[in-house]
């Protein structure tokens, strides 16, 4: 199921036009290390505008929405 950007979630730089879901996850704060950002994407725990993506090396561009399922909660951010 699609969803579209959600307005409140934080926007994050990025430097170059795109950058990997697994760095992405990183610089967001979504993840603490690669190793984490590896599992949540290997368990499915991801998802890029909406839907579940387990390729950790997607490109994402500005306006990509990503979001992960952490025990306590949701949490997002924006490519900016």
């Amino acid at each position: 199921m699609d969803q579209p950007a959600d307005a409140t979630l934080p926007t994050v730089e990025i430097a170059d036009d795109v950058i990997r879901l697994g760095q992405f996850l990183k610089l967001a704060g979504l993840a603490e290390s690669g190793a984490q950002a590896r599992d949540l994407v290997a368990d499915g725990e991801v998802r890029v505008n909406g839907e579940v993506d387990t390729r950790r090396g997607r490109q994402l561009r500005r306006g990509d929405t990503v979001t992960v399922e952490h025990p306590q909660g949701q949490q997002g951010a924006t490519v900016a």
